[in-house]
């Protein structure tokens, strides 16, 4: 069974009011957009059909999407929301919709299928790191260098995959 699972942007650009296709979202991202055509109820409209479900990941799902977005540098640009829609994916073996680019990163890294709404994707894929521009070092987290003291910037390892070494 293919499941479509909707993060928010794919609410904003209006995909399930549109569709014919059952769609999947967790109760972090509905409550987000719950406020979407409220005046016309199109949320309880799909609920009500039930073109529209709502589903919790387990535990399992949610430590591992996670870890794959720590992994992968992503985990701070992510909300909670976001974690919620890549674990259901991974439980699910279902499609996310989204144009955000932390969670198709992690998701291309995991192998999940993505589909972009109203961008064209991501094409690169790859893992953020920390790098110092002063002595040259990768650096899994932090502001500044613990080196040299220089102010550190991110920049994406394309085509590198989740086990990159890094200095601590």
């Amino acid at each position: 069974m293919d499941f479509r699972i909707l993060d928010a942007s794919a609410f904003y650009a209006g995909v399930p009011f549109g569709s014919d296709s059952d769609c999947y979202t967790t109760s972090l991202v509905y409550d987000e957009i719950k406020h979407i055509k409220k005046n016309q109820d199109a949320l309880g409209t799909l609920l009500e059909t039930n073109r529209l479900k709502i589903r919790e990941p387990s535990k399992e799902a949610t430590d591992a999407a996670i870890k794959a977005a720590k992994d992968t540098g992503d985990f701070q640009q992510l909300s909670k929301q976001d974690i919620s829609i890549i674990a259901l994916c991974i439980e699910t073996s279902g499609e996310i919709i989204s144009d955000d680019f932390a969670i198709s990163n992690v998701g291309r890294n995991l192998g999940l299928k993505i589909s972009s709404i109203m961008t064209n994707g991501i094409e690169d894929v790859g893992v953020w790191v920390h790098y110092c521009p002063g002595c040259r070092t990768n650096h899994s987290k932090g502001k500044e260098c613990p080196m040299c003291g220089t102010i550190l910037k991110r920049k994406l390892l394309k085509g590198k995959s989740l086990s990159v070494p890094l200095n601590e």
